[in-house]
């Protein structure tokens, strides 16, 4: 019957009855349960053998957001930089970029909800069977959290994705090679693909830097020593795979008072972070402050980035200037080392 609907250029096919197939051997070899296609993902070798990575079909740049502790606001600031990054025009583009999202947690998405789109329907599919990405915003994105299935009440909160690793590699090089970033499935396709990592260094990291040519890596930490702590396990992963890294963010480094304009540091001074980054000969690229309303927006689907009312410049002060300032000034610093590759 798929086949059917794909030979009828109907794009909209039912994911939900083949995502959880009750068949073994079909959910490891195919997971998000896609119509079979000739030009096949490519596939880690199961003993050793030689990987030979290779670009993400219509991307030119793929740039990863990590994190090796859960909660640092890493999500939130991959969603708010590849905005920041379509709002550049580059001398060498001569035109605004082509920026696309790709949220990897495969077990905690985050970006349908940063994004407002954690009730849109699934994703359509291409007469080839490729995923086409979802839009909000004017800037594309694909998440596992759009294929799990909904609710009586339309939502998918209490979904939850229970695989074991193999299952996760699977989807991944799916999420990877088989969606189509071109405009509709035609037309060009992305400058740069904000990769949203999962915490930690496990088999979604090593999946992308095995798999695929990766151009940059960002790292996101907080101020405190037990996020710190895992910033230089990030950092050595990503190197042992051949990922350049890009450069560190301090979220949340520090909090500005509406009727101040004195830095709180109130999760801890940023001397140890900066220590750190020296230490590891890694940029910092910037040192984000502690924002009601990035927190607000995240919430509402609306990244900070784009919010620019009077009320919410009133309600953030001097904070929130800064951090639009910080991150505009991070998304042009991140393009330029990824042009230099």
């Amino acid at each position: 019957m798929a086949a059917k609907l794909i030979q009828q250029g109907v794009c909209r096919l039912g994911l939900r009855t083949r995502l959880f197939s009750s068949a073994r051997r079909i959910q490891h070899d195919n997971p998000l349960g896609l119509p079979r296609r000739p030009d096949r993902a490519p596939q880690l070798p199961r003993r050793g053998g030689l990987i030979q990575k290779r670009p993400i079909p219509h991307v030119k740049k793929v740039l990863a957001v990590a994190s090796g502790k859960g909660g640092v606001g890493k999500s939130t600031v991959a969603v708010n930089l590849a905005f920041s990054l379509a709002m550049l025009k580059p001398e060498s583009l001569g035109r605004r970029m082509r920026v696309g999202i790709l949220d990897l947690d495969i077990f905690g998405p985050s970006v349908p909800m940063l994004m407002g789109l954690q009730r849109t329907d699934e994703p359509p599919l291409t007469s080839a069977g490729a995923i086409l990405p979802v839009t909000n915003h004017g800037i594309p994105t694909m998440s596992m959290g759009y294929l799990l299935p909904k609710s009586e009440s339309g939502s998918r909160e209490d979904a939850a994705v229970v695989w074991r690793g193999l299952m996760v590699q699977k989807a991944v090089q799916q999420l990877l090679f088989d969606v189509d970033w071109r405009d509709a499935g035609h037309g060009p396709g992305l400058d740069i693909l904000v990769v949203d990592l999962p915490p930690g260094t496990g088999d979604v990291q090593l999946t992308l830097g095995q798999l695929v040519v990766v151009d940059g890596a960002v790292i996101v930490s907080t101020p405190q020593d037990v996020a710190l702590a895992d910033v230089r396990r990030g950092i050595s992963m990503f190197r042992k795979v051949s990922v350049p890294v890009t450069g560190t963010v301090l979220n949340q480094s520090y909090f500005v008072c509406p009727s101040c304009v004195t830095p709180h540091y109130v999760f801890g001074s940023p001397t140890a972070f900066r220590t750190i980054a020296t230490s590891l000969n890694v940029p910092v690229l910037g040192e984000l402050p502690l924002v009601k309303g990035v927190s607000t927006g995240g919430d509402g689907g609306v990244p900070y980035i784009l919010t620019a009312s009077k009320e919410q410049a009133d309600e953030d002060s001097a904070g929130g200037a800064v951090w639009r300032n910080v991150m505009q000034e991070m998304a042009g610093d991140v393009w330029r080392a990824l042009e230099e590759r």
